[in-house]
């Protein structure tokens, strides 16, 4: 045999899965091999670069590239990097050379400025190898270093294929991107064995760090999905709507217009107590199919996510009056401030809808840090230099117009619907709290209720838009079916000769969940 076919007889002994006898089980659970998965997410006539393929491979165990494939390919045409846990090669655990491996690519990522993706599939740390692995300065720890060092400079996806126990829970924590795929991802500290010996609780994997849990509660996943591919296309798309690192700007398409529906002034009832589903509104703002929902099943009474208007990506934070009234909670106020970083980091332009009578108040929400939380968000508007659009389109109550970048936020526009209605407070409450003793006195209820509505009547005329917008206390009053154009408009001009390295040496951003 010619030493050229010995070199390609080894190759196609590591990249295969056919001698993997573990990889059987795998398969059954809904799992592909590794290298599929990264075959099926990289474009066709892609170019892949890969180093350390035969890393151990004179180990006298079997361990392909020990364990993790590393490597840099093509997606929508453009380089991003791979970092992919093998589930067939002792379950995936980082020994000394899986540590070097992600190390060196987070490093190639870092100089090359391209997008860094994580498919996580590892029961962790090799205990066998700790001393190895655990202390020193190029060891396991340094791959969380780097990970925390490149937030908001390149963008980082983690897909979470299986297990991401104990220390390496805190890789997709500090990535901007958290995909789960249902029934098998998991993300714990500690397993549920490991948390009945040390404190005595019984719990499933699934409450303790499984997909469903993360999505809907803890919020650490971003986007939960049913299959594999579901996982790998959602980072092709997400990559859509991301420039390749944080001194670029994500490139312009053709724009597709709205599939035609109901007309916007049709959406959004002009009774402010009548619940409003904003997903039609966005539908009809937005180019065709382009909304890209971030965060879907967690803190539904606010919605972000990214989508294109006139070919323009932008991201977009809207409260959702369907859920919850709209109300701002502890966790809807993080997640807006999650995304808004998002944003910014990568000179994505905002858009704010905004229908909410203020944020939640009562023990329970103090307990679990509303005005921290709260104060984080206002921080993040207050800080975000990309573009900002604030459109009232129908409450704006207290400090719930203030977070949804209203005026005194400085956004690029403060506009609104006819519909609008921003003030300290609801016309209910505001009677209630200026004329409560009044009221009181009243004996008589139908004479009680007659004052209270005529005192709703004057309160309702002091606060609609006109009021506003003859003060020039917002900029705009936007017929709905011209709204979708001037947004446009003002994008285009806003964006134009916009200097993303303005404040080189604050513009920083760091992604934060938490």
């Amino acid at each position: 045999m010619g030493i050229d076919a010995e070199v390609y007889e080894k190759i196609a002994e590591l990249k295969t899965s056919d001698n993997r006898s573990y990889y059987k089980k795998l398969k059954e659970a809904g799992k592909m091999f590794v290298r599929d998965r990264i075959k099926y997410l990289i474009d066709e006539d892609s170019f892949e670069i890969e180093d350390g393929l035969f890393a151990r491979v004179k180990e006298e165990d079997f361990l392909p590239s020990d364990a993790v494939v590393t490597l840099v390919a093509k997606i929508n045409g453009k380089p991003v990097a791979i970092i992919a846990n093998d589930m067939t090669v002792k379950a995936g655990t980082w020994g000394i050379k899986t540590i070097e491996k992600i190390m060196r690519m987070q490093e190639l990522a870092s100089r090359r400025k391209i997008p860094l993706i994580y498919m996580i599939d590892s029961a962790g740390a090799r205990l066998n190898e700790q001393f190895d692995t655990f202390i020193d300065r190029r060891h396991a720890g340094n791959i969380f270093y780097n990970t925390a060092r490149l937030s908001g400079k390149i963008p980082q996806i983690a897909l979470v294929f299986g297990p991401s126990p104990a220390g390496s829970a805190y890789l997709p924590a500090l990535c901007d991107f958290v995909v789960m795929v249902d029934k098998n991802a998991s993300v714990y500290l500690g397993s549920p064995r490991m948390a009945e010996m040390a404190t005595g609780e019984k719990v499933s994997m699934e409450d303790m760090g499984g997909a469903r849990m993360h999505n809907t509660v803890s919020g650490l996943g971003d986007k939960l999905v049913e299959t594999e591919k579901e996982a790998l296309d959602a980072a092709k798309k997400y990559l859509n709507y991301m420039p390749q690192n944080w001194e670029e700007k994500v490139p312009l398409i053709e724009p597709i217009e709205p599939v035609v529906g109901k007309k916007i002034e049709d959406l959004v009832p002009s009774n402010q107590r009548v619940p409003m589903d904003m997903y039609p509104v966005i539908e009809q703002l937005v180019d065709k199919d382009s909304f890209f929902e971030f965060k879907k099943e967690y803190a539904k009474e606010i919605i972000t996510g990214f989508s294109r208007i006139g070919g323009r990506a932008i991201g977009i934070v809207a409260n959702q009056a369907k859920i919850k009234g709209g109300v701002l909670f502890p966790e809807s106020a993080e997640k807006a401030a999650h995304f808004i970083s998002l944003c910014d980091a990568y000179n994505i332009p905002l858009l704010f809808l905004v229908d909410l009578p203020g944020f939640m108040v009562g023990s329970t929400v103090e307990k679990k840090a509303i005005i921290r939380r709260g104060a984080r968000m206002l921080s993040t508007v207050a800080n975000a230099t990309v573009p900002r659009i604030s459109v009232i389109v129908r409450k704006a109550y207290g400090a719930g117009y203030v977070v949804m970048s209203g005026a005194s936020m400085q956004p690029d526009a403060c506009i609104a619907l006819p519909q609008a209605q921003p003030a300290v407070m609801g016309p209910e409450a505001a009677v209630n709290a200026m004329y409560f003793n009044k009221i009181q006195a009243i004996e008589d209820p139908e004479e009680r209720q007659q004052y209270i509505n005529e005192q709703r009547e004057k309160y309702n005329d002091d606060i609609n838009v006109w009021s506003a917008a003859s003060q020039l206390y917002i900029d705009d009053v936007v017929p709905g079916d011209r709204l979708r154009k001037d947004l446009i408009s003002r994008f285009e001009l806003y964006c134009a000769n916009r200097d993303i390295l303005e404040n080189i040496s604050t513009k920083k951003t760091v992604i934060r969940r938490g």
